[in-house]
């Protein structure tokens, strides 16, 4: 495991100095613009890399399984958070949507903290309830009453890409869990009107769908960048335009170093730069699966499933965003967008993950 363990923190280490680099390379004319500082963005992100590498390091300090004992805290701390954003005057409002928590210069989104705090309780209630799990009332129901109260508190910011996210993160760790699909199905197919609802009675929702569907229609409107993220991918061809040359990030491309910097990548470092951070995610995904396999038990297994599922999904949703392949959605890229609250936890989850291959290796070692 120790080959694992390397091969993991490595690849993190070169996805956050990626991350760092394509961060100035995409922010610093749009800060230099708006806040008279090219590096803005950068030392803002620097400082939450910095806090979330103290955060790994107390969590690496630490057994994991004393988040078991802490579960329900964190899951009620989370869940506290969710509602106070909402309260006037005390959760800031960005676009309509109230999701953060302005703490100075800095913000931090409570629905990360969520995520997070979701996993590790549906991780720790599923290993505890395994011998009722096959039961509808007492084993399936539970845990959806839970994940139906942060969902509903998510949508009510609204967040429906997170919302959706941890939705299917969840259902992943009922099914890997042992929850029968007859149980998980049905609910599923109910939840499709209320998706459909959700989206289309909702008009900036309607129009990413419209947008998606044909960008072209309203090129200066909703499909507007969308477009600019196709200019950009496809301005890069092969091997890029060159590191720090885009010209999408000369404030035409929105979003450039958060939910849309895949494109700026697409642009300066061509499909080759595009191809090799693919491959870091799917090395990144191959570890976590040889360290869940060789978890030393429930907890840590489907603590690793969640936390893996989560940052794929991530994955996915960016990348498929700015290639035009699913609708738009408010997803950063892992450890490479800006984003201070998702890179704290996505570190976090890296050293716990870290951590659940640590304890492997020393209950094998002092057996």
């Amino acid at each position: 495991m120790r080959k694992t363990r390397l091969t993991l923190f490595t690849v993190t280490l070169i996805l956050i100095c990626f991350g760092v680099v394509m961060i100035y390379s995409s922010s610093s004319l749009f800060g230099l613009e708006r806040y008279k500082d090219s590096a803005f963005f950068l030392k803002r992100h620097l400082i939450y890399l910095l806090v979330g590498l103290i955060i790994s390091l107390v969590i690496m300090s630490i057994d994991y399984r004393l988040l078991q004992r802490y579960s329900r805290l964190l899951l009620l701390a989370s869940l506290f958070l969710l509602a106070l954003v909402l309260v006037p005057h005390i959760g800031k409002e960005i676009g309509g949507a109230k999701r953060w928590f302005r703490l100075g210069i800095f913000s931090f989104q409570p629905s990360e903290f969520a995520k997070f705090s979701i996993i590790v309780y549906m991780a720790d209630a599923l290993s505890r309830r395994q011998q009722k799990l096959k039961s509808f009332l007492y084993g399936f129901l539970p845990p959806m009453f839970i994940l139906g109260c942060c969902v509903g508190i998510i949508l009510l910011q609204p967040d429906m890409g997170t919302a959706i996210a941890v939705t299917l993160v969840v259902f992943i760790m009922f099914f890997i869990a042992g929850i029968k699909l007859i149980h998980i199905v049905p609910v599923i197919i109910s939840s499709l009107p209320v998706l459909y609802v959700l989206v289309f009675n909702v008009a900036y929702r309607r129009k990413r769908i419209l947008a998606f569907l044909n960008p072209w229609e309203d090129p200066k409107g909703i499909g507007f960048q969308i477009i600019q993220s196709f200019i950009a991918l496809g301005s890069g061809g092969l091997f890029g335009v060159g590191l720090g040359k885009s010209r999408q990030k000369l404030l035409y491309l929105p979003a450039a170093h958060t939910d849309f910097i895949f494109s700026i990548i697409g642009e300066e470092l061509g499909f080759i730069g595009c191809a090799f951070v693919i491959l870091l995610f799917v090395v990144f995904i191959l570890c976590v699966a040889k360290i869940i396999i060789n978890s030393p038990d429930q907890f840590g297994q489907l603590l690793g499933v969640g936390i893996v599922s989560m940052l794929a999904l991530e994955v996915i949703i960016n990348i498929g965003a700015a290639t035009g392949s699913i609708p738009t959605k408010g997803l950063p890229l892992p450890f490479i967008s800006y984003g201070g609250s998702s890179l704290i936890f996505n570190l976090a989850s890296v050293a716990l993950l870290l951590n659940i291959s640590l304890t492997k290796f020393k209950s094998v070692k002092a057996s």
